[in-house]
Formats: structure tokens, sequence, C-alpha cells
């Protein structure tokens, strides 16, 4: 059960109130996850979707993207983060299969070096919370610095996300549990 619940839309100030529906509109009409808890605060809310929004449109390939998502909400084990991107990274041209791999906690067989590489960057952060010089130029290498720069805040950004979610128990629509 949810630890916050949702704010009613009659019960929303004047800022909250547009700041809500512009999250909503560019999330299909809804407010859920971080979003909902942060609405109590709206220039976090504001900031947080602002932020978000300029990782999501930056110069980094969607599929990596999306890819380290899913790779930080099955680290976090961030039911509601992998319910928002799963099918976000299927449709950037993520294999179902190394989504699924992923999701059992196994390392995925990933087709292209740089998705290899994300998850290599993304792995190591998780476990070690640092990134060894080898890995390091292997992705300046690969995706050049200001890519790097943005894939390791994004990575940032959505460890954030998921301790929130995490946090206060945000519901997933229907009360899936989509990761094991």
């Amino acid at each position: 059960m949810a630890r916050v619940e949702d704010l009613k839309p009659e019960s929303l100030s004047p800022q909250q109130k547009a700041i809500f529906e512009r999250i909503a509109g560019s999330r299909g009409g809804t407010v859920r996850g971080p979003f909902a808890i942060w609405m109590r605060n709206p220039a976090i809310a504001d900031a947080a979707d602002k932020f978000g929004t300029i990782l999501r449109n930056g110069n980094l390939d969607l599929r990596l993207f999306e890819l380290m998502v899913l790779l930080v909400a099955r680290h976090w084990s961030a039911q509601y983060e992998w319910y928002a991107h799963a099918r976000h990274a299927v449709q950037a041209g993520i294999a179902a299969e190394a989504i699924e791999a992923i999701r059992h906690g196994r390392k995925p067989e990933l087709a292209q070096e740089n998705e290899r590489l994300v998850y290599d960057l993304v792995t190591e952060m998780n476990q070690t919370r640092t990134l060894s010089q080898a890995t390091y130029d292997r992705a300046v290498a690969m995706l050049g610095l200001d890519r790097v720069i943005e894939l390791i805040t994004a990575l940032g950004f959505y460890t954030m996300v998921a301790i929130m979610l995490n946090g206060f128990d945000a519901p997933v629509p229907g009360g899936e549990r989509p990761l094991p």
C-alpha cells in the first residue's frame, strides 16, 4: 500500500495545478510514481520534471537510456520504475529476452557493443559505487565525453527516482509487482 496518497486535483494550489497539468500532459494525462509524491512540494516536482525531461531528450541514444533505467530499476527493485520503463525499452529496441534476463537479475545477451558498455558501466557503478579507469576510457572512446556525462547523470537521477519510489512504496497500477 502506498505511504503517500495522491493529491486530489481539487486540492491543488494554483502552482501545483500548473505543474500537475504540465507533468500529466507529457505522461499520458496522469501523474504517478515519484511525481505524485513530489507534487506535495511543487518546487521539487517542477525541478525533477524539467531535469528528467532534459535527460530523456539528450544526446544519448534512447535505447541506451532505457537500458540504463531498467538496470537501475532492477538494482533497486523499484517496481514502479520497472513498470514505467520496461515497455519504453522494448519500443526503443532492447530485445525482449534481454529485458527478461535483467528482470530476473541475470546478465543479458546484448546485441550491440554500446549496449554491453552501458550494461557494464551501470553495473559497475551500482556494485562498486565508482567507475574504473578502464570502463571510463572505454565509455569515452565509444560514446564521447558528453554522452558519458549524460549517462552517468541520468544514472544518478534514476537512482534518486528509485529511492523515492521505494521509500514511499509508490504503487504500480493494478497492484502489480513486475520484479521478482
